[in-house]
């Protein structure tokens, strides 16, 4: 899942603001390497190394809460870092290295994004495993549409040939498109737009002194999160009850309705990265559902549910979690899709009508200037064509292969309705890429929920459910790596990298995505106990995902008593709060919560908002003493924290293979009285 980010207005001119007039000289007088020579062997070397990482970060996140903050920053960071000590060793020992430049920068940056944003849009922790026997059980085999015919364990083997045959339509899909998405229509892509001013700032003096100590901070936190989480494995015990990770900061009571400070580095450090709204819209989720609606619902159990059933069983709290959530997130995704698809053809429409005056303006040296930094990127991005034949002729060819492949992966997915998925894709592939250079947020999520309902309930009764979460996966791959190559065009575009070694190094990062994302997904299949309600991989979306796909084929049905009536007030809640976002002026809107922030926590727990909640609290603080240092470094600090608890998960994962038990159960219970 994806969570919004904040939408900054950042226009072309700013990129070399902070450079001075001799550093935007040097950037107009810069040669540009041959496409080809942008890509280099240390590079991809780099690249392998960094989107391992990302990966076991992103599934770290995915099976746990599900809201995955962006990495470019950190990627960009280590980027420049792990190269500029390659060429510096080198250089030492008597080595000529090529120059590192912003070129070869940036294909690392897309190659890493393209690997580890793979680990996401592949549905490791929601479409994939909503298919295994683990989370067939959790619904229950007695659930009507719940078969166990309907139940496919996670493979090696057939999840790295899935990932093979649909992650690499996406970039075919829309290459053609690439100059009137980024020269003609100038969508601003906030974040590639942010990428490329971070890289930029990096290959000059002043920027490379910044970025330096960024890293040195990176590093700081890096080792201190490590460190850290070695010392709680310690005392973490067996079972999921010890430790760290069950400390009752506010006393018992709150710390049986799950609020908590676990002294997780990871979601300290997402409370650093995400925007305070997204933050303090997840604290407020976890306030209203455990603080006063689980207990509230709780109180009625024998009349509303029987009281004697399992804390795991759909009929009776654990279904108002889950389908209220459910309503929160669907409520959110159609009302953002319906308002992107009509700002989409709005701008469009906009476009296509302007007229141009024709009016000769006497400009002065800043507008010239700045005509000429546009001038030469064009000529950059245009000089290394793609030809239209080949991305069409790709996108068939890799077509027919997977309608091919997919149904002898999942039988119920008939080869047609594949067909029809990539009929469709093209155009949803354009809609979210226009939409996210608007906006900064991708849909891809919503778009494969969409897919999920009409496939499962196309398909009925006889495999739908199969067939709906295979769509979904198929859906959000195509459309997030579309949406994905274009913010990276973008990035190129500012860049002066070529249009094709971008295009290459995000055919090469979804190469290495393919293999890395499901072999460190299997690192903790087999490592850890997955979906387990009670351990701290919940993997929350996979029952959501298996839900939704048993509603597209049963129906409401079989929900507890009033579930349906607080789930149609909830998706109209989250309608209304996002309509009052856009309506209301923005400084009344700023504070106005995100009702798809807000759903996360209903259904996994409060602990966790309470850790990014204290994480916001560390940057407003931080902000307030000294807002530079903050912008300059928070960003910093936050990847080593989640870089350091996730690299963790390596040993943690071989210890846990290895039948290696933590040696001390550090527990906290009510003192008896004598």
């Amino acid at each position: 899942m994806g969570t919004e980010t904040s939408s900054v207005d950042i226009s072309e001119p700013l990129l070399l603001d902070p450079h001075g007039n001799e550093e935007k000289e040097e950037y107009l007088r810069e040669e540009v390497p041959e496409w080809k020579e942008q890509i280099t062997i240390r590079g991809l070397v780099v690249s392998a190394v960094l989107g391992s990482l990302f990966c076991i970060i992103t599934h770290k996140l995915n099976l746990t809460v599900g809201i995955i903050p962006s990495l470019n920053v950190a990627a960009g960071l280590l980027g420049f870092f792990f190269v500029r000590t390659w060429t510096g060793l080198l250089t030492k020992m008597g080595f000529f290295t090529k120059p590192f430049t912003r070129q070869e920068n940036t294909v690392i940056q897309t190659c890493v994004v393209a690997c580890y944003g793979l680990a996401f849009s592949g549905g490791f922790g929601s479409s994939l495993i909503a298919m295994d026997e683990r989370t067939y059980e959790l619904i229950g085999p007695d659930y009507p549409g719940n078969r166990a015919e309907d139940v496919k364990d996670p493979g090696l083997g057939w999840m790295m040939g899935f990932m093979f045959v649909v992650s690499f339509l996406g970039l075919f899909s829309l290459v053609p498109l690439r100059k009137v998405m980024v020269m003609d229509y100038k969508l601003t892509y906030p974040s590639g737009t942010a990428t490329a001013m971070l890289i930029n700032s990096f290959h000059t003096k002043t920027g490379a002194e910044l970025a330096e100590n960024q890293v040195r901070q990176l590093g700081k936190y890096l080792s201190i999160s490590f460190l850290w989480s070695c010392f709680k494995w310690f005392f973490s015990g067996i079972g999921d009850s010890c430790g760290f990770d069950n400390f009752p900061s506010f006393g018992l009571t709150l710390f049986k309705n799950t609020f908590y400070f676990d002294f997780s580095p990871t979601y300290v450090g997402c409370g650093l990265i995400c925007p305070h709204l997204v933050n303090c819209s997840v604290l407020l989720g976890a306030i209203i559902s455990w603080g006063f609606l689980w207990p509230f619902v709780s109180e009625h159990a024998g009349d509303w549910y029987p009281a004697d059933l399992g804390s795991n069983d759909f009929k009776g709290l654990y279904g108002y979690k889950v389908f209220i959530s459910i309503a929160l997130i669907l409520g959110d995704g159609i009302y953002n899709l319906i308002k992107i698809i009509l700002i989409t053809i709005t701008e469009m429409w906009r476009a296509s009508s302007k007229q141009l005056p024709v009016v000769t303006e006497v400009q002065d040296d800043e507008s010239s200037q700045l005509q000429s930094e546009e001038k030469r990127r064009d000529e950059v991005f245009l000089k290394d064509r793609i030809p239209t034949w080949f991305a069409a002729s790709g996108y068939v060819g890799l077509a027919a292969i997977s309608i091919a492949t997919i149904p002898i992966i999942f039988p119920p997915l008939k080869w047609y309705l594949v067909l029809c998925s990539y009929i469709l894709a093209p155009a949803l592939a354009f809609c979210n890429s226009y939409g996210t250079g608007l906006t900064d947020w991708s849909l891809a999520s919503t778009y494969g929920k969409i897919g999920l309902f009409i496939i499962a309930a196309a398909v009925g009764q006889n495999g739908g459910v199969i067939a709906g979460v295979a769509s979904c996966a198929v859906m959000m791959s195509i459309v997030a790596t579309a949406a994905d190559l274009m913010q990276d065009f973008k990035t190129g575009y500012l860049t002066l990298s070529s249009a094709k070694s971008m295009f290459v190094s995000q055919l090469i990062g979804t190469a290495m995505g393919c293999v890395i994302a499901p072999l460190t997904f299997w690192m903790f299949w087999t490592a850890f106990d997955i979906g387990s309600p009670d351990g701290p991989y919940k993997a929350p979306y996979a029952v959501i995902f298996r839900e939704m796909a048993i509603l597209g084929v049963q129906g409401f049905s079989e929900l507890p008593k009033y579930c349906l009536e607080m789930c149609g007030g909830f998706f109209l809640a989250a309608l209304v709060i996002n309509l009052l976002r856009d309506v209301t002026p923005k400084k009344f809107s700023q504070y106005i919560p995100i009702p798809m922030a807000m759903a996360v926590p209903f259904y996994i727990g409060a602990y966790f908002a309470v850790d990014m909640f204290v994480g916001t609290v560390i940057l407003f603080v931080w902000e307030r003493l000294n807002r530079k240092d903050a912008e300059d470094y928070a960003g910093a600090v936050a990847s080593g924290l989640i870089c350091g608890d996730g690299i963790w998960t390596i040993p943690s994962a071989i210890l846990s293979i290895l039948r290696i038990d933590p040696p001390i159960c550090m527990y906290f219970g009510p003192s008896t009285s004598s």
